[in-house]
């Protein structure tokens, strides 16, 4: 039961800081309202006649079509530069050369032969640059928020008005009237290699050729149209706001002249979304109901018309019908949402109803009024202009009541954490208040949710769910407080170390610089290296790295020591470094933020595929295999140094067998991958299928070993002999004759108890039969097995979804946390029987390391650093599983905060671990003073992880407090993000920086909860398996009815005496039945 209210509190926990990202987001990441409404030609876009070309003509809509065909080609993330010719020349410096300069030479050369027939844009993309976002802006001519950037993945349709609704609906002529390809070739080059390397000057080669052979077969009254839905930064990637991300290539081509005058020197810069409207007018379609974007004007001039009044009234048309539509949507929008801004929307009105008067009043005399018409025509784009720049604008407002909410249930909930750790380390805590405060809180916000949906109020689920955490939180609360909270002082809530406290409040202040969240991949290992300093002089300060009497340092807020150190000076130090050259060494791979132009990203990032040179390439991938197999061996090594490899249970085999197949199989799909592009094209085919096939194999057999591990989490070594087990007396040395009566009454009863114990033990190797002695071995590092285990085993599908080369951080991460681990574990003291207790300073610094190892595998919390190449791991080309492309991609940028969260229970586990590294004296039962001076000192084994279950109250206690204290060190971050991104909502870089980060933290912050609820469920898992591993071997020996005795083995190879106040509860029965019990980690 106790084991259940942990996980149940924990959970409720992260319910509640849910709730609290759910109602912030809500107010702060706001979505526009999608309208259902369509347009048609039956319904005018608004009063007065159409235009004078639409008039008695057989299929004319709103204007009459110029084409019949539409040929649209899109070319995912064809970023403008790449339709410039070969040499860009800035003036003043030397002209540069670049790889994918140049290679849609066809475009070039059309352009200078037939300057009137085509025409080349550069047009302008709206953040986020996603390819969802980007083709529902291409065919709506609408805004997408910021939020909709969740909807990359899985999207199957757009609810709104757009053109491609308009085609099917519209033009049905009985032959194919629209062509729309969509090339994704560019894209996934640039995703895989990046645009500077000669893979994308063959793709883009290869598009070329596709551009020649379609004008080459266009008929007259077909329109072709080339574009790239967004660009992509220097490193292929896409998703934020960048120059590169938002500039967009767009290419017009006719076999008739479209355009009255030659292109202009530089291309013209165009929104994206206004070849929305120019379409649609172009084939005699109704715009689309939401569409905000410009026509672009000068492709409805009167070519073959040698009036220029002709050329301006057909653009003035255009433009009229296009404001017109425009202004019907605001009509529309307005009257179903609130949040354009009124005053700047009646200004938007006058100005278009003037301008429309103007317009018609020339209608009705057309000849001499080209100077007028030039007027309406700048009042009408004046008035598209300013509609969208409102609605960017009026987009972006907040709602500040949900915000304040969402940030208050945050801080509260992480004040919760704080008070319930805090109480959970008392002796007195326990478990039964912690549920029925939030029972009945969830139950009252449940009714009142239920009454105010049955009368008939609207409350979304955000909403709801707030109301059920506020009503369950602050009953608890109050309990809480009034019951324990008020009988301590306001000091006593806040118990961790100055320093520690300080890093927190200096990590807490940097959310609210934009400079500070741009350099956090250097500001992140800073602060976990000032940390590891302060945990190296706490050790100092508490008297184990030199000798008492030379400490003269205060302590600066840190425990006072209590017992003698477990490490010696020189072993801590070397923790210490080593640990310090790790954080170093991850620090090389890392990625520079696009805001830092003087920063230079490690090239060790990018996959193997990407090199050149073979010789450097097979150096590189004999590096990562060797990473590999050294992180195969010290996982192998470590098992075997406490004795769990020896096991015969199916995880240990799995470890045996099945690790070294995981190794093979990411090597091999390593080897293929970087040398895809290289094999024979009698090959390709097998080469693809086995570069599907292993990710899939290597990630069924650690899902295959992490259900055995599930199964059989005990990996128990039992043995069964004859004969009863004997204490092997220490003898202790002694350096010369003795010198005194003490010496002799120290030394002679030593030698006297050997003899008789050797004595006796040759008499019971003389009789025939004994007792039955079972011999349990590993029990005390069940628990730690299993954690190392099972972070192996995930440790191997994260690592397939990176470049090969962040093998070699992989493999840093593991030896940075042994070694944090060690040094934490050297300044921790073991109390026995409890309460047990994980410091402040050792959560922070595993909350950091998460943190600096999530930059060190070169993300970034925006979305152009995003590895979309893990959306190809393990799946065909082509394949419409959306959701787990959106899994991969996920798994691959919280890796990190999976890994540190699921062995949070490590910190917890690993100073009882450590405690088979000194000798420790053998308690003497109460009330044997007089045989203690008698008997000599005898070596107790040390019973490591099972001292845990002395006490199991305390062992859940510990659990739900380290829990706890994790979650408020990830949640004064997600606090700090939320505060940076409501107080600085104005702010110039709200979007670029505090947004994003926001976003990521939040993301993480789920992952780590739900990974850390994962890691101690497997802590319990285990426990409750040797529970019911001791009520078997009870129940087998009772049925055996003879006499017996069991070993339960400790850290060395020999075995002791058990005493019964030393067992687990469990272990009780055994001796109550005539069973006697040893410890020990390995045979």
């Amino acid at each position: 039961m106790r084991k259940i209210s942990v996980l149940l509190f924990l959970a409720w926990v992260g319910f509640l800081f849910y709730a609290g990202i759910a109602l912030f987001t809500s107010g702060f990441l706001l979505t526009r309202l999608e309208l259902t409404n369509h347009s048609s030609c039956q319904e005018p876009p608004g009063p007065g006649s159409l235009p004078w070309g639409s008039r008695g003509e057989p299929g004319a809509c709103w204007m009459a079509s110029r084409f019949s065909r539409l040929v649209l080609v899109l070319i995912d993330a064809l970023r403008f530069d790449f339709a410039q010719p070969q040499l860009s020349h800035v003036s003043g410096e030397p002209p540069t050369s670049l790889p994918f300069l140049g290679k849609l030479g066809f475009l070039q050369r059309i352009l200078e032969i037939q300057p009137h027939h085509a025409r080349l844009y550069q047009s302008k993309v709206d953040p986020p640059t996603t390819t969802m976002q980007r083709l529902k802006a291409l065919t709506t001519g609408s805004l997408p928020t910021f939020i909709d950037a969740g909807s990359n993945f899985a999207s199957y349709a757009i609810a709104e008005d757009n053109l491609v609704k308009q085609l099917t609906s519209t033009v049905d002529s009985g032959e194919w009237d629209v062509l729309i390809t969509h090339f994704l070739g560019v894209d996934h080059c640039g995703h895989k290699h990046g645009p500077h390397h000669p893979e994308m000057a063959k793709k883009l080669s290869q598009m070329d050729q596709v551009i020649q052979g379609l004008v080459e077969r266009l008929e007259n009254d077909t329109l072709l149209v080339v574009t790239g839905d967004h660009g992509m930064t220097t490193s292929g990637n896409h998703g934020g706001d960048s120059e590169l991300e938002t500039s967009a290539a767009l290419f017009l081509y006719s076999p008739t002249a479209l355009f009255p005058s030659a292109p202009p020197e530089e291309p013209e810069v165009i929104p994206q979304i206004s070849l929305v409207p120019t379409l649609a007018l172009l084939l005699g379609l109704p715009i689309p109901f939401g569409n905000i974007g410009e026509v672009i004007a000068e492709v409805f001039s009167e070519v073959e018309d040698s009036q220029p009044h002709s050329s301006t009234l057909a653009q003035a048309s255009a433009l009229h019908l296009n404001a017109q539509q425009v202004s019907r949507f605001l009509h529309t929008y307005s009257t179903a949402a609130q949040d354009l801004q009124v005053k700047e929307l009646h200004r938007l009105q006058n100005l278009f109803s003037k301008a429309s008067a103007d317009y018609q009043r020339l209608l009705q005399s057309p000849q001499g009024a080209e100077a007028a018409l030039q007027t309406v025509i700048t009042e009408l784009q004046q008035f598209l202009r300013g509609v969208r720049a409102m609605c960017i604008e009026s987009w972006a407002r907040f709602s500040l009541v949900r915000m304040a909410g969402g940030a208050a249930l945050l801080a509260a909930t992480c004040f919760l954490c704080l008070l319930v750790s805090q109480w959970a380390a008392s002796p007195g805590f326990y478990f039964r208040p912690l549920l029925i405060p939030m029972a009945w809180g969830l139950t009252g916000a449940l009714v009142c949710a239920g009454l105010l949906a049955t009368t008939g109020l609207k409350l979304d689920s955000v909403v709801l769910g707030a109301m059920a955490a506020v009503g369950s939180l602050l009953p608890f609360l109050w309990k809480a407080w009034a019951s324990w909270g008020a009988k301590r002082p306001l000091a006593a809530l806040l118990p961790m170390p100055g320093p520690v406290l300080l890093l927190l409040l200096i990590r807490f202040a940097g959310f609210f610089s934009d400079s500070f969240v741009i350099a956090e991949a250097r500001a992140a290992p800073f602060l976990l290296i000032s940390l590891i300093l302060l945990l190296v002089a706490q050790l100092h300060w508490e008297g184990k790295l030199l000798p008492p009497k030379l400490l003269t340092i205060p302590r600066l807020g840190f425990l006072t020591p209590a017992g003698p150190p477990r490490h010696n000076g020189t072993h801590a130090l070397g923790l210490g470094v080593g640990l310090l050259l790790c954080i170093r060494l991850a620090g090389l791979f890392h990625r520079c933020p696009e805001e830092t132009p003087a920063c230079s990203s490690s090239p060790w990032l990018s996959p193997l595929a990407s090199m050149v040179g073979g010789r450097a390439k097979n150096v590189w991938y004999g590096a990562c295999v060797g990473a590999l197999a050294a992180l195969l061996a010290a996982v192998r090594l470590w098992l075997r140094r406490y004795g769990n490899l020896k096991s015969p249970e199916p995880p240990v085999l799995f470890v045996r067998w099945g690790l070294p197949l995981m190794g093979l199989g990411t090597a091999a799909y390593w080897a293929l991958a970087s040398g895809a592009d290289e094999a024979p094209p009698r090959l390709r085919a097998l080469v693809a299928g086995a570069s599907v096939m292993l990710p899939r194999a290597v990630a069924g057999l650690a899902a295959s070993g992490l259900m055995l591990l599930l199964w059989r989490p005990v990996t128990v070594l039992v043995k069964a002999a004859v004969g009863a087990p004997r204490t092997r007396t220490v003898l202790t040395p002694f350096s010369g004759p003795p010198t005194s009566q003490a010496d002799l009454d120290y030394v002679v009863p030593q030698i006297y108890r050997h003899m008789q114990e050797e004595f006796r033990g040759r008499l019971e190797r003389t009789k025939s039969q004994g007792p039955l002695t079972v011999a349990a071995y590993q029990l005390g590092s069940v628990y730690s097995a299993a954690m190392v285990t099972a972070l192996t085993l995930l440790a191997f599908p994260l690592l397939l979804l990176h470049a090969e080369r962040i093998s070699l951080v992989f493999l840093l991460l593991f030896l940075q946390s042994f070694l944090l681990l060690h040094l934490l574990a050297a300044g921790i003291r073991i109390t026995t029987p409890g309460p047990f207790t994980v410091p402040w300073q050792a959560v922070s610094a595993w909350a950091f390391m998460a943190t600096q190892t999530f930059y060190s595998t070169g993300h970034q919390p925006v979305f152009p650093a995003i590895h979309w190449h893990a959306a190809f791991v393990g799946v065909p080309e082509g394949h419409d599983f959306t959701w787990l492309s959106a899994l991969l991609v996920g798994t691959n940028t919280f890796a990190s905060h999976i890994l540190f969260a699921v062995g949070c229970p490590l910190l917890l586990l690993w100073p009882f671990l450590c405690e088979s590294q000194g000798p420790r004296k053998r308690r003497q039962p109460p009330g044997n003073e007089a045989e203690a001076r008698v008997r000599p000192e005898e070596e107790e084994e040390p019973l490591m992880e099972m001292r845990l279950r002395d006490a199991p109250h305390h062992f859940n206690a510990a659990l739900l407090q380290l829990g706890l204290k994790y979650l408020f060190v990830l949640g004064i971050q997600i606090l700090a993000c939320a505060l940076a991104a409501s107080i600085l909502r104005r702010h110039l870089m709200v979007w670029k920086v505090f947004a994003p980060k926001f976003i990521f933290e939040a993301v993480g912050f789920i992952v780590s909860s739900v990974g850390l609820c994962l890691g101690i469920a497997l802590v319990m898992r285990v426990d409750g398996a040797v529970s019911s591993w001791f009520r078997q071997l009870v129940l087998a020996q009772q049925k055996a009815g003879e006499q017996s005795s069991l070993v339960y083995t400790g850290a060395g190879s020999s075995a002791r005496e058990a005493q019964s106040h030393l067992l687990p509860p469990c272990s009780q029965d055994l001796l109550a039945s005539g069973t006697s019990l040893f410890y020990n980690s390995k045979s």
